[in-house]
């Protein structure tokens, strides 16, 4: 195989698939790595050490991400 062909990336485990798509998912920002923002189990696990594979696998707090919802047009004439 070419070392410059680009590689697939290698596949999620089952821990981190289900942090990808739980609500309680912080993504991640400029200073600090994506982390759980449970309120049981950020306290626990910090924002900066947080580790699917310890967390994710059999958590019982795991919520699948809500699907955002369109919300009507505004009424212009309600403020009238």
């Amino acid at each position: 195989m070419d070392s410059n062909s680009p590689s697939a990336p290698p596949p999620l485990s089952e821990a981190q698939q289900r942090f990808q798509s739980c609500r309680w998912q912080r993504a991640a920002e400029a200073d600090s790595p994506a982390c759980c923002g449970h309120r049981d189990v950020l306290p626990m696990a910090g924002t900066t050490g947080f580790n699917p594979e310890s967390w994710c696998h059999d958590c019982g707090l795991f919520k699948v991400k809500r699907s955002p919802r369109a919300r009507p047009a505004p009424d212009d004439n309600r403020w009238r």
